[in-house]
């Protein structure tokens, strides 16, 4: 074994033997800062209760029973925040309320002030969460001075897809989820004769890149029986879910926000490089069975017909748990244009509503900060990742990949322009036929009315 890779597995395990250590109690309540006012008061939030009202936990918002020491003290530390502020919180669904009527739920909710309860409406962007925002029905969150933005726990970018004009309408105060990478056939690449932990190694060293990804691409598809028939290949994978990786791996983006103003980013040099190379990759490299539907890596790629499939991370738990190879996930390989790995952050929006008065509006962003807050002495500690490890095939797609993943991403704004249809009007027609140069003249005009409109301007 290298003393590279040596260097690495001892790093993984010391990484578990961190996550076991991270199992303790690391600080006692009474060690725990208390928050005073200006005259020295404990800040006292009279008793109210705050929901945390979504769309898929229990009614009665009740919490599952801890599994680990982390849980453990997450559940001590809310009680102690509950008793020294007095105030309860609970994270809960309503009936009759879904994903599909969230928004209207939340207009209604607004638009007739409310009633009695004390609500962070958690919802879904897309043109219903553009006007309900332009509306005015979601309180301005950059007011509230119990909320600081420049935190590190605010890395998930929501509340600056949320702003405008300087008024921050909705954040996400949790840790974000990891989304798009790069799954990979440890079998095929050791048929190809590539060390199946390169990609990793390629990773942390800092050279995974789109150039290092096509060499190992052309290395893998090859006529290995020599009948003059591609029979070994090295993609398999969604057309729309590659072009948008490649975009987001160049730093770049088709609509994006300067100076306080949506803009057109499709025409740009680094867009068009980074869906031009998507192309190309595909052309080459991907495998598509005859007459198949857009969806068929879903077979594919668990069946072992391709070594690489662009795809989210939640995929280890549905379509891949079942996969007989071994699989690892790494982030996808940085373009030219990047000077670090990325994923693109899609994470739901937290939002008080505006018919709250300052008061009200001011103690629930309070308790809500507090309560998403990492236990004291857990500063350092990911809730997020131990779901992984029971999902994905080893350690390394965790610790090096989906950590990464939490940490380093981005938010786009092509969802949050009403009339803007980014599938039908331009991504699923982008091919060598209508290249992306083309696709991007074609939706021009239209386009720009509707950026005109969503910048005040039209």
């Amino acid at each position: 074994m290298n003393k590279k890779r040596l260097e690495r597995l001892l790093a993984l395990t010391m990484t578990g033997a961190m996550l076991v250590a991270a199992a303790a109690p690391a600080m006692a309540e009474e060690e725990y800062e208390v928050l005073t006012d200006a005259d020295g008061n404990v800040y006292d939030l009279g008793g109210m209760e705050i929901l945390i009202r979504d769309w898929w936990s229990p009614q009665d918002g009740a919490v599952s029973d801890p599994t680990d020491q982390y849980g453990e003290d997450l559940l001590d530390y809310h009680d102690w925040l509950e008793e020294t502020y007095n105030f309860t919180l609970k994270q809960v669904s309503v009936e009759g309320s879904d994903w599909g009527s969230v928004p209207e739920d939340f207009l209604n909710y607004v638009s007739t002030d409310g009633d009695d309860n004390n609500y962070v409406w958690v919802l879904r962007t897309g043109a219903e969460f553009v006007s309900a925002m332009n509306s005015g029905l979601m309180y301005d969150l950059s007011t509230l001075d119990c909320l600081d933005f420049s935190e590190p726990k605010w890395v998930s970018g929501v509340h600056n897809l949320c702003s405008k004009d300087g008024a921050i309408y909705a954040c996400s105060p949790l840790i974000p989820e990891p989304r798009g990478g790069l799954y990979f056939n440890k079998r095929l690449l050791e048929e190809a004769g590539i060390d199946p932990n390169l990609p990793y190694e390629l990773q942390e060293s800092g050279e995974w890149t789109w150039e290092k990804f096509e060499e190992l691409c052309a290395t893998i598809t090859a006529d290995t029986d020599n009948d003059g028939v591609i029979d070994r290949w090295a993609l398999v994978t969604d057309d729309s879910e590659t072009k948008n990786e490649a975009v987001f791996s160049n730093n770049t983006e088709y609509i994006g926000l300067q100076d306080g103003k949506y803009v057109n980013l499709t025409s740009s040099d680094a867009t068009l490089e980074a869906l031009n190379w998507a192309l190309d990759m595909m052309d080459k490299y991907k495998f598509m069975p005859e007459g198949a539907e857009w969806d068929y890596w879903k077979t594919s790629f668990p069946n072992g017909e391709g070594a690489f499939l662009v795809g989210q991370a939640y995929l280890s738990a549905n379509e891949l748990k079942d996969m007989e190879d071994d699989f690892g996930f790494v982030c996808f390989p940085k373009g030219p244009n990047a000077t670090d790995y990325t994923n693109c952050y899609t994470d739901n929006p937290y939002a008080i509503p505006a018919c709250y008065d300052a008061d009200k509006a001011w103690k629930i962003a309070f308790a809500m900060n507090l309560w998403t807050d990492r236990v004291p002495g857990y500063e350092d500690y990911n809730d997020r990742l131990s779901g992984y490890y029971a999902t994905f095939r080893d350690a390394e797609s965790v610790d090096l990949t989906i950590a990464r993943m939490c940490e380093n991403g981005m938010v786009t704004y092509h969802d949050m322009i009403p009339g803007l249809e980014f599938g039908p009007q331009y991504l699923w027609g982008i091919n060598l036929d209508n290249p992306p140069a083309q696709a991007a003249e074609t939706i021009a005009n239209e386009w720009a009315s509707y950026l005109a409109a969503a910048n005040g301007e039209a």
